[in-house]
């Protein structure tokens, strides 16, 4: 993860011209109720750009972080066009993120241990938490509620939470219960919210298993599956409402779960699959799609490689 900055494809607007105008579209994006027929349903990123998190808010942009050296890009979702919004540095990178309704971007820094909060208005980097300076880590995902944002550490068995806004200290919350900390692979990866908000599902990217985890206490109970043997390969989660999906990403297909906390279970209703998806990691709502980035780990990663971003249908 020490690449130098990615060169844009031609393809790609990165002129500071592409960026005001975004800004200028700000309103008119407030107002709209969901995405429109003609909305592309792909759009380019940067060649070399390694994506891997995508995150959308209330208005109709996508931020999506780069593994290569941190950066963050935003897509206008009406027009498929968009520009470099935070530059990064070499050494770092962006994994998960999620967007705060006060404007903060939430990054999380793979390998590098770190929580980084960028204004999603300026590029501004306006604060770095250390997390940890284990020698071994990659801080993958991350979630927000009420009281700050919880990130997940692939390979540790911890969850850290950073306060929200810009003022507080991190503090780690160590995993226990039914979880068992695996050597050498990725475990903890993407969470989210339970339905009540009381709690978190963390999904064990192997074996593959889900897990409703207390922020009071980390305790992590598993949760049941009914209708599929494990979630393997799991990456990002969505929640809507008590309908969790859980993209998969080397399998090529989201799966999607009834959940049922009280009875600690989740029932498999569906898979969504897309000729377009090439290794899709991640996935954010808008309106009444899924968007989602295909990071291609099974292709070179290389400063000329292509990557993408694409939609399905909710």
């Amino acid at each position: 993860m020490t690449r130098n900055l990615p060169h844009p494809s031609r393809r790609t607007v990165l002129a500071g011209s592409a960026l005001a105008a975004l800004a200028a579209t700000t309103a008119a994006g407030t107002a709209e109720a969901g995405t429109r027929p003609g909305w592309p349903t792909e759009f380019p990123l940067p060649d070399g750009w390694l994506p891997e998190g995508i995150a959308i808010g209330s208005k109709p942009y996508a931020y999506l972080g780069s593994r290569a050296n941190g950066a963050v890009y935003r897509t206008d979702l009406r027009t498929g066009e968009g520009g470099v919004l935070f530059l990064g540095a070499t050494g770092t990178a962006s994994i998960g993120l999620k967007l705060d309704d006060d404007g903060l971007l939430h990054l999380a820094g793979g390998g590098g241990g770190t929580a980084r909060l960028v204004d999603s208005r300026t590029g501004r980097l306006v604060k770095t938490y250390q997390l940890t300076t284990a020698t071994t880590t990659f801080i993958n995902d991350v979630v927000l509620t009420g009281g700050g944002a919880w990130f997940t550490d692939s390979r540790n068995a911890v969850l850290h939470h950073v306060p929200r806004g810009r003022r507080g200290e991190a503090r780690a919350l160590p995993l226990t219960g039914d979880w068992v900390q695996l050597p050498d692979v990725n475990n903890a990866n993407g969470i989210v919210t339970t339905p009540d908000g009381k709690g978190l599902i963390v999904v064990k990217s192997t074996p593959g298993e889900l897990y409703h985890v207390s922020t009071r206490t980390g305790v992590a109970t598993r949760i049941t599956l009914d209708g599929a043997d494990s979630v393997v390969n799991g990456d990002g989660l969505l929640r809507i409402g008590s309908t969790l999906y859980v993209v998969q990403n080397r399998l090529n297909l989201i799966s999607v779960w009834d959940l049922d906390l009280k009875r600690g279970r989740a029932t498999l209703r569906r898979t969504i699959t897309d000729p377009r998806f090439d290794v899709p990691t991640t996935a954010a709502r808008f309106g009444n799609r899924l968007y989602l980035v295909n990071a291609r780990f099974t292709s070179p990663q290389l400063p000329d490689t292509t990557f993408n971003g694409v939609a399905v249908p909710l």
